[in-house]
């Protein structure tokens, strides 16, 4: 599998592959910050899990990390680039896959990861041998020509993960990619996740199904009301939070409500 060779342009000092300081972004209209002074750091080669429920800030977080929102104050560092002055040199080490399914439904799954390849500018032979690669990894082999339109929510959610990774980033983002599916395409991408990380890639996985990031997870951050408020490694944290006895009970402790439903 070609997935990104991690090498590190950083001093072995900075561990950190994505690091904000300090981040704020208060909307025009609102009262209060949706990021207020986010401290988040994410080590090189983790399965790194955002966790949050709507409204926490997530989503913002991560459109600032990815360039496609402006903040009002703070750093952002990628691959110890700031993304102040070198957004050109960050966007081709991240591979963003967002929540809502981005394909054309009326194009095959193949159809589809050529356009996204051709976008990247990854040249013909290497995006075919790209394309097959990802597509047998993600069990799709033999739907590479059926129209998206016929797939099932798993299935979608898998090309759309393909589509994100076919220029090998270093860092691939993940929001909420097991939203709307069946438990066996659940589990069957949780279980690719870890292997894409165990072969040298960073991965940002933005949920509120706490039991996944518990499951798959090296490190995780709590995130709630603009804010970083808790982060270490799943086990170390039911440790240190004992009687609680998972990562859901953690949050509910940490801040005292249940999940929200609106943004």
């Amino acid at each position: 599998m070609f997935f990104y060779d991690l090498k590190t342009r950083l001093s072995v000092e900075n561990k950190f592959i994505i690091e904000t300081v300090d981040l704020k972004k208060t909307y025009k209209g609102k009262l209060h910050p949706t990021l207020n002074g986010l401290n988040l750091r994410i080590p090189y080669g983790s399965l790194f899990g955002l966790l949050a429920p709507n409204g926490a800030g997530k989503t913002t977080a991560i459109n600032v990390i990815c360039g496609l929102r402006k903040y009002d104050s703070g750093k952002v560092f990628i691959e110890g680039y700031d993304l102040s002055r070198d957004l050109k040199a960050i966007k081709p080490l991240l591979g963003l896959v967002p929540q809502d399914i981005a394909l054309y439904p009326t194009l095959t799954a193949y159809e589809n990861l050529k356009i996204f390849g051709g976008l990247y500018g990854i040249e013909k032979p290497l995006l075919e041998k790209r394309i097959d690669q990802l597509l047998e990894l993600f069990d799709l082999s033999a739907s590479r020509n059926s129209y998206i339109n016929r797939f099932s929510g798993g299935m979608k959610r898998r090309v759309n993960m393909v589509a994100g990774m076919l220029h090998a980033p270093g860092i691939l983002i993940l929001d909420e990619p097991t939203v709307g599916v069946d438990a066996q395409s659940r589990m069957m991408i949780l279980e690719k996740l870890i292997e894409i990380n165990r072969a040298g890639t960073t991965i940002l996985f933005i949920s509120h199904y706490l039991e996944e990031a518990e499951h798959i997870c090296t490190e995780v951050a709590f995130m709630d009301n603009g804010t970083i408020i808790c982060q270490g490694h799943p086990g170390d944290l039911i440790d240190a939070h004992k009687p609680c006895g998972s990562l859901e009970s953690i949050y509910l402790k940490l801040t005292g409500k249940r999940m929200r439903d609106t943004q």
